[in-house]
This record gives C-alpha cells, sequence and structure tokens, in this order.
C-alpha cells in the first residue's frame, strides 16, 4: 500500500511540482514507482492552461477509477491546478476520488496518504474526499527537495510562484495566486546542494520568474533581484550553466540584457513570450508592451550575444483577432526568427476575461493560422540547424539517447546533440562538431581533448 505513481501534465513547473512530492513521499517511506500498473496510489498533477489539457486528465481520472471496483484499497487523487480550479466540483464527474490537492498544499499530500492508508488498513469505511485548496503563506517554500536519478547533470530549482499581471485569457493567477518568491539565501543553498550531487546545469523556474524578489528585496546599484540572484548563483562551484524560464518581456530590463554579456554560465538562449504581433489585440490580452518594444528587446539582446536563441509562445484565434492581426503576428514572427515556439490555438477558460470577449473566432480559422505558423517554425529550425552543420557546439553530455545507441545532450543554445562517446564523460563540458542535422536535432563526432576547430 505504499507504492505510488505520479502523472504529470503541463509545464515545467508543474514537473517540478511533482519531483517535490516524490522526494517528500520517499521521505516518509513511499515507493516510487515508474509504471502505473505497479502502483497503490496514483496522483495526477494537472493542468489548467488549456480546456484540453483539463480534459486529458478527467479522461485518465474516470479510466482509474474503474480500478476501485476490483481494488477496494486503490487511492487516487488529483492535485496541481484543475484541483486549484475546480476544487469539490471535480467529485460532480469523478465521485470516487480521494484526494483533491491544490497548488498551495503539495506539501501536505504525505500526510493526507498517511490518513487515507491507515483507514484502508484498519477496514474504516470511505469517509468524504479530503479536499484542500486554500491558500498557505510562504507554501512556495515548501517545493524545494529533488529525487535525482543518477549521475544527473540538470535540475530544476523553482524560486517564485504566482501572477499578478492577469492577461484576459491566462487563468494562472487563479490556480497558482499571487507572486510569492523564495528567499535568496535558501535557493542559493539549494543549488549549491545540487552542484555537490554532481548537477551541472540548473533552470530556474517561476509562473513569472524575472519578477523574482519584486517583494522584500531593494534593487542594489541599479541590479533588479533576479539578476542578484544569477550573480550569485553564477558563483557556484561546480555549475556550468543557468537557464530560467517562463520570463515576461517587462522583465527584460537593461540589468538583465547585460547579464547576458558578463555572466558567461548564462546561456544565450531566451524564452521570450509574445502572444501577438498586432497591438491591437495584445491590449486586448493585456499585455503591457507592443510589436516595437519587443522587437527592440530582441535587437538588444542580439546586440549583447550576436548568437541568440529565442523561443517564444504564440496564442493564434484569440478573440476578435482579424485576418490584419494575424498577418502582423505572422510578419514578427518571421522577422525575429525563432528557435523554437509554443504555438497554440486560443481555448477559452472560464473565468477568464477573454472567455466571453465578443468576436469568437473560428475552429477552423484557428487551426489555419496555427498550421501557417508551424510550417514557419519548421522552416526556420532547419534553417537555424543547417547553419550549424561544421561549427564545433559546446555541449553538456547528459547520458544515454532514448535508443541507447549514442550519448546526448543539448548546447548552450538548447539544441539537442547526438554522438558517440564514453560513459565517464557523462556531466562534462566536451566538443562536438555538428556533421548533420533533422529538424529537431543535430548530430555530431566527439572532437579529441584540446581540439576545437
Amino acid at each position: 500500500m505504499n507504492r505510488v505513481y505520479i502523472k504529470t501534465y503541463g509545464c515545467q513547473m508543474n514537473e517540478r511540482d511533482s519531483e517535490a512530492v516524490a522526494a517528500m513521499l520517499r521521505a516518509r517511506g513511499y515507493r516510487i514507482v515508474p509504471h502505473e500498473d505497479d502502483c497503490d496510489i496514483l496522483l495526477l498533477n494537472t493542468c489548467s492552461v488549456r480546456d484540453l489539457a483539463e480534459q486529458k486528465a478527467i479522461g485518465k481520472a474516470g479510466h482509474l477509477a474503474a480500478r476501485k471496483r476490483h481494488q477496494p484499497r486503490f487511492i487516487l487523487g488529483i492535485l496541481g491546478c484543475m484541483a486549484q480550479n475546480r476544487g469539490a466540483t471535480l467529485l460532480d464527474q469523478l465521485p470516487d476520488l480521494d484526494l483533491i490537492v491544490g497548488t498551495q498544499k503539495f506539501h501536505q499530500v504525505p500526510g493526507y496518504l498517511d490518513n487515507l492508508r491507515a483507514a484502508r488498513e484498519a477496514g474504516v469505511p470511505v469517509g468524504e474526499t479530503i479536499v484542500d485548496i486554500a491558500e498557505e503563506p510562504d507554501s512556495q517554500n515548501t517545493i524545494r527537495d529533488h529525487v535525482l536519478a543518477e549521475r544527473q547533470v540538470t535540475a530544476f530549482v523553482s524560486i517564485q510562484q504566482g501572477c499578478n499581471m492577469d492577461c484576459t485569457f491566462c487563468i494562472v493567477p487563479k490556480t497558482r495566486g499571487d507572486e510569492r518568491s523564495r528567499p535568496m539565501d535558501e535557493i542559493v543553498a539549494e543549488c549549491r546542494g545540487l552542484a555537490g550531487r554532481g548537477v551541472r546545469e540548473i533552470t530556474l523556474l517561476g509562473q513569472i520568474v524575472t519578477s523574482y524578489g519584486r517583494r522584500g528585496y531593494t534593487h542594489a546599484g541599479g541590479v533588479t533581484p533576479f539578476v542578484q540572484l544569477l550573480e550569485r548563483l553564477h558563483e557556484i562551484d561546480g555549475l556550468a550553466r543557468l537557464r530560467f524560464t517562463s520570463p515576461h518581456p517587462l522583465g527584460f530590463k537593461r540589468d538583465l540584457i547585460e547579464a547576458y554579456g558578463r555572466l558567461p554560465r548564462l546561456c544565450e538562449c531566451v524564452h521570450l513570450p509574445l502572444q501577438s504581433g498586432s497591438n491591437r489585440m495584445l491590449r486586448a490580452m493585456n499585455r503591457p508592451y507592443t510589436r516595437e518594444r519587443y522587437l527592440q528587446l530582441v535587437e538588444d539582446l542580439r546586440r549583447v550575444r550576436p548568437d541568440m536563441y529565442f523561443s517564444t509562445d504564440v496564442i493564434v484565434g484569440f478573440p476578435g483577432e482579424t485576418e490584419e492581426d494575424f498577418v502582423q503576428t505572422r510578419a514578427l514572427f518571421e522577422a525575429v526568427n525563432y528557435d523554437m515556439a509554443y504555438i497554440f490555438k486560443y481555448s477559452i477558460r472560464t473565468g477568464t476575461p477573454a472567455a466571453t470577449m465578443p468576436g469568437q473566432v473560428p475552429e477552423e480559422v484557428k487551426e489555419e493560422r496555427n498550421q501557417i505558423l508551424l510550417r514557419l517554425l519548421e522552416k526556420n529550425s532547419r534553417r537555424r540547424n543547417q547553419a550549424l552543420i561544421g561549427t564545433v557546439q559546446e555541449v553538456l553530455v547528459e547520458g544515454p539517447d532514448r535508443k541507447g545507441l549514442r550519448f546526448m545532450g543539448r548546447t548552450r543554445g538548447n539544441r539537442t546533440v547526438h554522438f558517440a562517446a564514453a560513459e565517464r564523460l557523462i556531466g562534462e563540458l566536451v566538443p562536438i562538431r555538428i556533421t548533420r542535422t533533422s529538424t529537431s536535432a543535430l548530430y555530431g563526432d566527439l572532437l579529441p581533448a584540446g581540439v576545437e576547430a
């Protein structure tokens, strides 16, 4: 009765939350198993950004509920954003749920499972479903434990949760709450501990990660709290690379832009959410920047690092989006020449201002615009990859690839590279000459030590 399987939907923050829950459960004596068929307890950590993500989780939970008919001690729980968004109303569709835990209560999961298991083992009749979606002060500080695989060289670290931006399409302020930042000293200690366990690359996570420390920390010599944190992490022995996601264009002040030129461990790879290239749509979305300001940011970042890689988020078919609005988005998309993009068809999220806006765009129009941008992205990615053929890239060796025939790692620009190597190189930065490419990956040869040209 102590075997747990956690299935995660959604973003990297959800992945990090699931890892932290797994670490807490292990510390309490639970076993985390890799396959759902082997578990006694199944937890779905859910996403609410799009309706499709919620429907997938609901469908999965409905299917799993059938296990209770022939496995009465089986425990099923829903965690995370959908739990926070829907709360006890989930029981209307999923009456067999044992546990519903929101985004500020992940650290309570071990205790709730202890109670459920004790009741099962004592033969006590099942009572009411445990539902906990209450806010909790300082809950952001509970996501700090890690489960590291053998020789794991990359890790996510949560530094900030919640969002105060109030984009009209987004449910996150409701599911994650107001902005809350962790103490800087605790983050530095966590990262130092990870480096001591062999982690070479850390990705900092937050709903609006660049808003870190806006409450509670002061600017020092014109340096924002987020950049102060980057500076401190940059000095940790053993760390080779730093990344962060997901920022907001407003967070790219002069100090952060300049950090890419003076902090060599900060990778020249920026996720810069766009959402739309139309100023009219940006206003409707409550995105407080213009296409002109966005393009200036791209130019400023490329001035500091000409080899900067860019990824983005784009929504097509937002209510009221005309063909001209989309043409402007397409033009900006082409101008920036993104290396990666997450392109979404607008999805109504009940409870957001956009859900009741006039001018809802037909599904077929959304799909057409979506496909246009996807084709552009594929073209851009292929062109950028082909330009790397013959170059030598610094690659952090992460381990064997999925097929187990080669090793894989990533460039500073976050491109996946496959190559022949030895296991002893896991965790090392090695030079790889790129010999061929696909749309999504690079392939190359490991150069001898000291040979980089």
